[in-house]
This record gives structure tokens, C-alpha cells and sequence, in this order.
């Protein structure tokens, strides 16, 4: 089995865990924060709907330079979010699919205004950049909801609010 064939499970599932996360982001709270040093649950659920369309220059380019790139401007609303999320995840699971070993293989760089901040292997970049920074943040997205007590959604097991649908 190809790497990229064995990536689109996990991939479909960790996306589909978190637009149930993304479903219950409550627009009264948009500017809700847990600490002045932290995000707005607004700032954070658009960084997580986001980090999916990191997939796609991963994938089909040799590098990304963050140099430039326009600010990732915040949705008016949980719709905007939730349409953005599943563009980014269509486009990155389109690029995934059919991507060979030799691709996955390919020395990849991010940047910034030109200086090298890391170069890896595409598969590490998809699994470090791409999926764990996700994870990680979408983790952090079902902190804030709990501590506005929006019910969290059941993830790899059966949450405080809801047991899983097996």
C-alpha cells in the first residue's frame, strides 16, 4: 500500500472529528479568550479550519514561503467557518490522493521572507506540520469549548458530554 493511500483514512477521520468540533463553536463567544495571552476562540477555530489547506502546497510544491502571505482574516460567522474547513479539506484530500511514495519522499522547506525554518521529508512535513500541528490545535479548540460549556464532542473514545456512536 502506497504511503499516501494509508494516509487518507486517518486523514478523512481526524477532519471528520474536527468539523464536529467546528459545528459547535457558539458565535456569541467569538471573542472569547482563557487568558489575555491566548487567542480568541474565534482566532483559534479559524486557525484550525485553516491548517487543512496547509496540505495542498505541501503536497504539490517543493516549498512554502509564509513571507507576504495575506492575514487568515477570521469568518463573520460559524457557516463562513465551517464552509472555509471543508474547502481546505476537499483541496488537500484531492492533492493527497494518488501521490506516490517517490512524492511523499521529496525534500520539502517552509520558509519565511526567504530563511529556512525547517526542511524534511514530505511525509514528516504532512505528518508534523500538518496533522499533529492540527491535532494539537483542535485539542485546544475542545479546551475552550468546555470552558464555555458547549457539550465536546466524542473523539478517539467517549467524551464527558457524549459517548461514541459506534
Amino acid at each position: 500500500m502506497a504511503i499516501a493511500e494509508a494516509l487518507l483514512p486517518e486523514y478523512d477521520h481526524e477532519m471528520a472529528v474536527t468539523r464536529k468540533l467546528l459545528e459547535r463553536v457558539p458565535e456569541d463567544k467569538f471573542e472569547w479568550k482563557p487568558h489575555p495571552k491566548s487567542m480568541s476562540l474565534i482566532a483559534l477555530a479559524t486557525h484550525v479550519a485553516t491548517i487543512p489547506s496547509w496540505g495542498t502546497p505541501t503536497l504539490n510544491l517543493p516549498e512554502l514561503d509564509l513571507g507576504g502571505a495575506p492575514p487568515n482574516t477570521a469568518p463573520a460567522s460559524r457557516a463562513e467557518l465551517l464552509e472555509r474547513f471543508d474547502k481546505n479539506v476537499a483541496e488537500t484530500r484531492a492533492a493527497l490522493v494518488g501521490k506516490t511514495d517517490a512524492e511523499m519522499m521529496v525534500v520539502w522547506s517552509l520558509k519565511n521572507n526567504g530563511q529556512k525554518l525547517f526542511t524534511l521529508p514530505r511525509a514528516a512535513v504532512w505528518r508534523g506540520f500538518v496533522m499533529n500541528h492540527h491535532i494539537h490545535h483542535r485539542a485546544q479548540l475542545g479546551v475552550y469549548l468546555r470552558l464555555n460549556a458547549v457539550p465536546v464532542p466524542a473523539m478517539y473514545g467517549p467524551s464527558a458530554d457524549e459517548a461514541p456512536n459506534f
